[in-house]
């Protein structure tokens, strides 16, 4: 690794961060400031994680060895009938010097479960009943509206298992506890992501709730959180350097 290539990962990685922030979010770079109603979702942390981007590259440069070399495809000591892996996908699952490539992904993703689960953690009909999930009277919370069938169109919810998993929830009266979890997860997901903290395991209790969501009928981001979650299960050994 020299520094000439620290120079241009860093690059792009901040492009990366660029393009996902403009093409899969609205606002992030033009929208408030400081947006008390959406604290994640401010403009000026768009600005302070692409900064850390950059100064992730430059610390980096510091820190390169004086040589380095990457590994082969395949050694001597490989087995027989052993398949290897390719060489750039080595060294982007595993090494550190290419983590400034994750670092776009663990930030554009964590920020959306931070500003998922932020709201959410400041809203009693998530926090102080579950009355979004399970609403009383004639409202109808999440759940009470995606197990409905209706009599013209297609369901909400394409597998009938999981519809009456949900009516099964909703009869035991569990919408208070669910609705704490949700929130407090989808919180907890964006923090170790951001921060780099259990990255694997963070990404996968990510993907697990993008996976129940898309198994409600809800699509809105959980496809593309959930394609960007799986491969930083795969980087879990260098994605939070």
């Amino acid at each position: 690794m020299t520094t000439s290539r620290t120079v241009t990962l860093t690059a792009i990685a901040a492009g990366l961060y660029v393009f996902l922030c403009w093409a899969f979010a609205d606002g992030l770079f033009t929208g408030n400031w400081w947006n008390t109603d959406d604290i994640a979702g401010s403009a000026v942390f768009t600005y302070v994680l692409l900064g850390l981007i950059i100064g992730a590259g430059f610390v980096q440069v510091r820190r390169l060895p004086a040589s380095w070399s990457p590994p082969r495809s395949r050694t001597d000591s490989t087995p027989a009938g052993q398949v290897d892996d390719p060489v750039f996908w080595k060294l982007l699952l595993g090494n550190v010097y290419l983590s400034i490539l994750w670092l776009p992904l663990r930030f554009f993703v964590g920020r959306e479960w931070l500003t998922a689960g932020e709201h959410k953690l400041r809203d009693s009909a998530w926090m102080d009943g579950g009355t979004a999930l399970v609403a009383p009277g004639e409202a109808m919370g999440f759940w009470e509206r995606i197990v409905v069938i209706p009599e013209q169109g297609r369901p909400a919810i394409t597998y009938g298992w999981y519809r009456d998993f949900l009516q099964y929830l909703i009869d035991q009266e569990w919408q208070s506890g669910f609705a704490k979890m949700i929130a407090i997860g989808e919180f907890l997901v964006g923090v170790g992501l951001v921060v780099g903290a259990l990255v694997g395991i963070a990404a996968f209790f990510g993907t697990l709730l993008n996976f129940n969501f898309l198994l409600a009928g809800t699509a809105s981001t959980n496809p593309l959180l959930f394609g960007l979650g799986v491969f930083l299960v795969l980087g879990w050994k260098v994605a939070g350097h």
